[in-house]
């Protein structure tokens, strides 16, 4: 008899039925609700995500074709109907998805791989990704006349390379809006593109302790107050101290850094402004070039999971499908975390997607994915030969 439930049931074992109890009360996600519980709700988005589902149709099918192991998934009764799960998910609260997200990455978290720089400060990078929509079908998600969409706001820690903060917005909602709404740990390094450069925003973040290394704009006036000194030969081509006219009836803007350096990857000049001052500039190049790791993250999770496809069109339905993603991510994250086996994040979710309702032990199959149960020993074969029925003898013989 097999000791461990199946590989979906062990992943959902990562969340404590405890925490989700509370949060369910506080929310009050199943006020007069009847039969379909918050737990069956979440399940059936998470096997949506991992499962690689496209529809409520695929979703609800999927799960009654494995209906003999759902108790194992905690879920009550028999799988959801497709018009009750379209129903949850457009009236049940999408915060409840959003304190998942945080009570799994505190585990996450814990065990997460440190960044390849020596310095201690924590390294985070800010930036967000248009979802595309339609605007007939979501009339809610405004962008243009002619065209829906909606944006995901992330801020990548380099420890691990995890999302600590998200925030689904409209596709013209503002990044530097949602930039001043952060509360950034004092000493951190914020890594931004250019589409966030705005003075004012800095001049907060210095206010409050905390590193920016920016591009700059190429139409940006500033007054260079001192040169400092560029070794020969390297891609470094400048590195001053500058001053920005503030606006008016502003306070004056302190002195930051500017560095100018070849790009031989994008074959162009590339300026770069910061206040940190003391640091080498070749450490703050290396940062910059960090930044491409959030352009990776938002790579991976629109080609592996489903946030450019949605199964509901309500904006509840499709906040809850976009927290799920996340989720599932973090997931995917910690999976690697606690594998001693090379998982490309591609290959994880496909062989995941394959695997969720096999019985092993998932921290074996992490690291041994392509082992196959063991054969019985020859006393255990003998005992099946003598109950097994004996077959007939073949009709011809040699």
């Amino acid at each position: 008899m097999n000791a461990t439930g199946s590989l979906f049931s062990q992943i959902l074992s990562l969340f404590e039925r405890s925490d989700f109890a509370r949060h369910v009360r506080d929310l009050k996600t199943e006020f007069r609700a009847k039969g379909f519980s918050s737990w069956d709700q979440f399940v059936a988005m998470l096997f949506c995500q991992l499962g690689q589902t496209r529809s409520l149709r695929e979703i609800t099918d999927g799960l009654l074709s494995c209906e003999g192991k759902l108790k194992h998934l905690g879920l009550v009764g028999h799988a959801p109907r497709r018009s009750t799960l379209s129903y949850a998910n457009a009236h049940r609260p999408w915060q409840l998805y959003q304190r998942l997200f945080y009570d799994l990455l505190e585990q996450c978290q814990a065990i997460s791989p440190k960044k390849k720089f020596r310095f201690k400060n924590r390294l985070l990078t800010l930036d967000s990704s248009m979802i595309e929509l339609c605007a007939s079908m979501y009339d809610w998600a405004h962008f243009t006349h002619t065209k829906g969409a909606i944006k995901l706001h992330c801020l990548l820690d380099h420890d691990g390379y995890l999302p600590v903060f998200a925030h689904i917005g409209e596709g013209n909602s503002s990044d530097r809006t949602v930039a001043r709404s952060l509360d950034l740990p004092k000493g951190s390094v914020v890594v931004v593109d250019r589409g966030y450069c705005d003075y004012q925003l800095f001049n907060q973040w210095t206010q409050q302790g905390v590193f920016f290394v920016s591009r700059l704009r190429s139409s940006a006036q500033y007054v260079r107050v001192k040169s400092l000194p560029v070794p020969e030969g390297g891609s470094l081509m400048g590195d001053h101290l500058v001053q920005f006219a503030a606006a008016r009836g502003q306070p004056a803007l302190p002195v930051w850094r500017r560095i100018l350096f070849w790009c031989r990857e994008k074959n162009e000049e590339i300026e770069i402004l910061t206040n940190q001052l003391t640091w080498a500039a070749s450490t703050i190049m290396a940062v910059y070039k960090e930044r491409w790791q959030i352009e990776l993250f938002f790579k991976s999770i629109k080609q592996q999971l489903k946030i450019k496809t949605f199964v509901g069109t309500s904006a509840n339905a499709v906040q809850i499908q976009i927290w799920t993603a996340l989720i599932s991510i973090l997931i995917i994250r910690y999976l690697q975390f606690r594998s001693r086996f090379h998982w490309a994040v591609s290959n994880l979710v496909a062989l995941l997607r394959l695997s969720l309702f096999t019985y092993r032990d998932l921290w074996q199959w992490i690291d041994r994915p392509f082992d196959t149960t063991p054969e019985p020993p020859p006393e255990q074969q003998l005992v099946l030969d003598s109950i097994l029925p004996k077959t007939s003898q073949p009709a011809f013989q040699s």
